[in-house]
């Protein structure tokens, strides 16, 4: 099962770098309804919209509820890297 996310590219590229291990979205009934009581094997992540737009394959490792900013926050846990395709630094 794959979870599919869109970022900007100051994120993707501090995914690839390694430099990011979790991303993170706000608890609202959106992510809830799309993160709780799911079991990913990964997570496709796109920057942009286009078919050429750069993309990652990666492991799903769980999601953490935290406090990130005073609000109440989901953190995907990210995995190793499966696979990058259309990627410029």
């Amino acid at each position: 099962k794959i979870l599919h996310l869109t970022l900007f590219k100051k994120w993707f590229d501090e995914i690839v770098s390694g430099r990011k291990k979790e991303e993170y979205r706000e608890v609202k009934s959106y992510w809830t309804t799309r993160l709780i009581n799911k079991n990913y094997n990964e997570i496709y992540f796109k920057n942009g919209y286009s078919k050429d737009s750069p993309f990652m394959r990666i492991e799903f490792k769980g999601v953490k509820l935290i406090k990130k900013g005073g609000k109440k926050t989901y953190a995907i846990q990210l995995g190793k890297i499966l696979e990058l395709k259309n990627y410029k630094k």
